[in-house]
């Protein structure tokens, strides 16, 4: 597989796989934006500033999540748990808008390659990474860092 090169990470800034992707990327080097509720609306209070979002118009979390599946190559859900709420919700997003959308069900021994092979056969240089919030997925956090972490030293 050639070489392919990542040049962002969007997420919505929710807790969760959110920020585990946005921190991630962060850490690694690779540009992190997105759309985020009006407000900077999440689960535990307005998203810390350090993450450069940007506002929708409305405090719906629908919204942002549209705008980041819109806005993006292609989104990859993240999640140990069957999906549900926002994240079907994001799944069914991008199924409407025909972008292309992986689900990934983190474990343990789970590797990035598929994940990795996806982007390049899909050409995904800004790549959306949703999933559940923490307060849904218990440990999604640190599951949903180290992937993306792996997927950012490798494509980007």
């Amino acid at each position: 597989m050639p070489p392919m090169t990542l040049q962002r990470i969007v997420s919505g800034g929710q807790t969760g796989v959110d920020r585990a992707a946005l921190d991630a990327a962060l850490d690694a080097g690779v540009p992190v934006g997105g759309w985020c509720p009006k407000g900077r609306r999440a689960e535990d209070g307005p998203i810390p500033a350090r993450y450069p979002l940007t506002e929708t118009p409305t405090e719906r979390y629908a919204q942002r999540t549209a705008w980041n599946v819109r806005d993006s190559d292609g989104t990859l859900i993240l999640h140990q748990q069957p999906l549900a709420g926002g994240t079907a919700l994001t799944q069914q997003e991008a199924k409407e808008r025909g972008c292309p959308c992986r689900v990934v069900t983190l474990d343990p021994s789970h590797a990035t390659n598929d994940a990795l092979q996806w982007m390049h056969t899909h050409g995904i240089a800004v790549l959306n990474v949703a999933g559940p919030r923490a307060s849904e997925e218990p440990g999604i956090y640190a599951a949903a860092y180290a992937f993306v972490k792996s997927i950012c030293e490798q494509a980007a």
